[in-house]
């Protein structure tokens, strides 16, 4: 029986798709190959006939989408001789930029918001051994921060701004396409710089003008209404909302998401932090899928749109989770409603507990 070829990451997987050449030394944790999961119970409980799957970027090595532009940049990186990257984040970023430097064997900065970063983003990068630099601002701040310190120290920017980084970014919809055989209707994404949702559309653009897809899906990216600015129309200084993730008011692919949405005939909508933290329950409750708040944004505004009837019953629809739910346990916990007994260490207890919360 022939054994399945050995996964290597997805540099190695698509490298006749991305700027490396045969002498690269790859910078890899093993990224991409996500599961697309189909849903099988959420449409049901709307009561809708469609087609709805779940890329689980969480999957990957640091438990977010960023290692696969972070491979690019830090592989590129290295290639160009950089011994020091930087990153501003509001925590997947720093987590994977941390995490590809220690493979590389080079340093790493990443600059944070003070108090606004998820626990669980904030030990990974500093268990990897990058300097971590609060700042008494937001990320908008610290990005800036980032662009200036750039042009006076020998560091290389790994956030999104870096080509690099969207390019690794666009396997994903290779990934999609080569499992559906096709492309979805809409591919549906959380929206915080814009980087993601712009590098998606690149990968199926390629796929598109290779011919090895017929057609291109909607691009619908969705906000929190508390960090909203392509649904305002400009810039929002102070953004806010329980999605730590897309707290970002200054978005770096704001152009390139622009063109993105007129390009695919897509939208962008929001969602309130209540519809968001319901779709991250509804994904644990339902379908065994647990992600951080940020990815459940994907899918509560999928929920909204196919209510309303913006998305037609009989659509295949691809939501993006960006990251893993233990990325940010403290708020998974505080909205949980499962129910956490002490009993006494005897069978009776254990076993009457049991029989009564099977009754209920």
């Amino acid at each position: 029986m022939p054994f399945r070829p050995h996964y290597t990451g997805l540099i190695e997987n698509y490298r006749d798709r991305l700027p490396v050449s045969d002498d690269t030394k790859l910078i890899s944790l093993g990224e991409g190959n996500t599961p697309l999961l189909r849903l099988n119970n959420i449409p049901a409980v709307l009561g809708k006939d469609v087609e709805i799957y779940i890329k689980y970027e969480g999957l990957n090595p640091t438990g977010s989408f960023k290692d696969r532009g972070m491979t690019m940049a830090v592989t590129k990186a290295v290639e160009e001789g950089s011994k020091a990257i930087i990153c501003a984040s509001t925590g997947n970023t720093s987590a994977s930029a941390a995490a590809y430097a220690a493979r590389a064997g080079i340093a790493a900065f990443v600059l944070i918001p003070e108090g606004k970063i998820a626990l669980g983003k904030l030990a990974q990068g500093m268990m990897h051994g990058a300097t971590v630099i609060q700042i008494k601002g937001n990320f908008d701040e610290g990005m800036q921060l980032v662009k200036d310190v750039a042009e006076h120290a020998p560091v290389t920017i790994v956030n999104s701004i870096n080509p690099f980084r969207l390019q690794g970014q666009k396997t994903a919809a290779f990934e999609i396409v080569e499992e559906l055989s096709r492309a979805p209707d809409f591919h549906c994404l959380p929206v915080g710089n814009a980087g993601n949702i712009t590098a998606h559309w690149m990968g199926y653009s390629e796929y598109f003008d290779d011919g090895i897809i017929k057609a291109r899906p909607k691009m619908v990216g969705y906000q929190a209404d508390g960090s909203a600015p392509f649904m305002r129309g400009e810039m929002v200084d102070n953004p806010e909302t329980v999605a730590t993730a897309i707290r970002i008011g200054h978005p770096q692919s704001w152009d390139k998401a622009w063109k993105v949405k007129e390009e695919s005939q897509g939208w962008f909508d929001e969602c309130t932090d209540a519809q968001i933290l319901a779709a991250q329950k509804l994904l644990a409750e339902h379908e065994g899928i647990f992600c951080e708040p940020a990815s459940a944004t994907s899918l509560a505004g999928a929920i909204n749109d196919i209510n309303s009837g913006k998305i037609p019953e009989g659509s295949m629809i691809v939501c993006t989770l960006t990251g893993h739910g233990l990325k940010d346990p403290d708020t998974a916990i505080k909205q949980s409603t499962s129910p956490m007994l002490t009993v006494d260490a005897t069978l009776d207890a254990v076993r009457d507990a049991i029989l009564n919360n099977m009754a209920d």
